[in-house]
């Protein structure tokens, strides 16, 4: 009669042992019975960090997930729409109207700081040294010879943004700010890959060239490169210059650029453990830094890439989710 209590106290601890681990084992039930849609805009960066956040929504929390490519107008409206539901990277300060009128609909939210991003005009450090005058954009007025474009040899050649980016707004009012468009055209690409090649294969030839990038990126991390001096930031300036309808543009500097998680508001209010690991999402510079120079040196794509990231950089993802999460997505890597 006596083994009775002593056995039912040695099922009730080893129950109260297991469930811990039965818990763990119990996969987790994402909040949305649907995939979770992506904006994958057409930039390194943002394909990494969207191939980083559904890895870890689908092994962490149990979700479905797809991407639509797009480019960053389109996809804003998409994510108003709630085509799309989570925007990786979202330069405010480039698209600074349409991202005021975006947020001011109460459709869209900016979740968290995932890092400070930058722009401006570059030119070679061998251009600079065959040429010591030439410091600043507006100095491209007596360089034109210099950058003269193939087509048109009678004007230069600034390589702006691929064709169908916001930033090539900015470019063009910024262009006639400076008052390059009588001797300059600026030519748009035909997608991010031609802007690269075309930078990239002027520099192994030690060609003459100026043009328009972004930070963080592989190229110019890779590259010894000079950001030539634009006038003091003035915010003013700066608006008008993101406005196609911009009548008199003022030339002024780049904007540092915190980005933000664009995300829309009823998937942020129908799943909310989803927002708050979103809004926890921030990577320090080195960190990306080198993510996307192993994804230039080796050759890889973004998805690899974010593989990459989570397995180097755990200290940095565990503190954007709970720890039961984080752990499903370290089994997850630990099986690759």
């Amino acid at each position: 009669m006596r083994m009775k209590p002593l056995l039912a106290g040695a099922l009730a601890l080893s129950a109260a042992l297991l469930a811990p681990a039965a818990a763990h084992a119990a996969k987790p039930v994402c909040e949305v019975d649907r995939p979770v849609r992506f904006s994958g805009l057409n930039w390194e960066s943002n394909l990494v960090l969207a191939g980083i956040e559904r890895y870890v929504m689908e092994h962490g929390y149990g979700c479905k997930t797809s991407v639509e490519i797009g480019e960053t107008l389109p996809m804003l409206a998409a994510l108003q729409r709630g085509d799309v539901d989570v925007t990786p990277e979202v330069w405010p300060g480039q698209i600074e109207v349409a991202w005021k009128k975006a947020l001011a609909s109460g459709r869209v939210q900016g979740l968290g700081h995932v890092y400070d991003a930058g722009e401006g005009w570059y030119v070679p450090r061998y251009t600079v040294q065959r040429h010591p005058d030439l410091k600043s954009a507006a100095d491209l007025a007596r360089f034109k010879q210099v950058f003269a474009d193939p087509e048109d040899p009678g004007r230069g050649r600034i390589y702006g943004c691929p064709a169908g980016w916001a930033c090539g707004t900015l470019n063009d009012n910024l262009l006639r700010a400076l008052g390059l468009d009588r001797d300059y055209s600026l030519f748009a690409p035909g997608s991010g890959a031609a802007q690269k090649a075309a930078i990239l294969s002027a520099y192994k030839r030690k060609r003459d060239i100026v043009f328009y990038y972004w930070t963080p990126t592989a190229l110019v991390g890779a590259l010894d490169l000079v950001k030539l001096e634009l006038p003091a930031f003035d915010q003013t300036a700066y608006t008008c210059l993101t406005d196609p309808k911009c009548a008199k543009p003022v030339a002024t500097e780049f904007k540092p650029n915190p980005v933000v998680t664009g995300v829309n508001s009823a998937f942020a209010k129908e799943a909310p453990q989803l927002a708050a690991f979103l809004a926890k999402l921030t990577i320090p510079g080195d960190a990306i830094d080198a993510t996307l120079g192993w994804l230039e040196t080796e050759g890889k794509e973004p998805e690899e890439a974010a593989r990459y990231f989570l397995k180097q950089y755990g200290p940095v993802w565990r503190q954007w989710m709970p720890v039961d999460a984080a752990e499903r997505v370290q089994a997850a890597l630990d099986k690759e």
